[in-house]
């Protein structure tokens, strides 16, 4: 008896190690973009991040990613370009309220650094989703993790603004997300 209650607590020790649930967390996380407006780059920030993330560095594979961000917050440091950004013009913030990003694959990258990987997914915004890949890396910060990894779209295949001779269609987005262990 006292074998087998031995053998069902290392199981369940085994599951818990081995299956990791985290949230994303604002206090930490930066989600950023830049745009060339004029031929000057400028950016902005988003927040309001929300969802769920499976991350298992020992079985890269099994690991998911399912985190959204808020677009009412977004914040460029004017508070008239950000409220024009809101619009049905741009993001339309009241029928589009967030920008999720999910993966549908994760693996290990080639790279000779420890903690890299590689995310395959899709990215929802505006309506529209596309598929995404990039690098990321992932560091221990004690029970959570930080993931840092970045990404170039282009604004007119999800419909946010039109074509224009002042502002480009590449964005440039940059990760940087703290997860918390749940």
């Amino acid at each position: 008896m006292q074998r087998l209650l031995l053998s069902f607590s290392f199981l369940i020790f085994s599951f818990t190690a081995i299956s990791q649930k985290y949230k994303p967390a604002d206090a930490g996380s930066k989600v950023h973009f830049k745009i060339k407006n004029f031929g000057i780059e400028t950016g902005g920030d988003l927040s309001g991040l929300a969802g769920n993330i499976t991350f298992i560095s020992t079985n890269i594979t099994t690991s998911t990613f399912d985190v959204s961000v808020s677009v009412k917050t977004i914040d460029t440091d004017n508070e008239m370009r950000d409220k024009d950004l809101k619009t049905k013009k741009y993001f339309d913030a009241e029928t589009y309220p967030v920008i999720t990003i999910k993966s549908t694959k994760v693996n290990s990258t080639n790279k000779s650094a420890a903690g890299w990987y590689y995310f395959t997914g899709t990215l929802t915004m505006h309506g529209v989703t596309k598929p995404i890949a990039f690098p990321f890396s992932a560091t221990p910060k004690g029970t959570d993790y930080l993931f840092v990894g970045g990404f170039t779209i282009n604004r007119l295949d999800f419909g946010v603004g039109g074509n224009s001779a002042i502002l480009s269609n590449t964005v440039k987005i940059s990760l940087s997300v703290l997860a918390k262990k749940s």
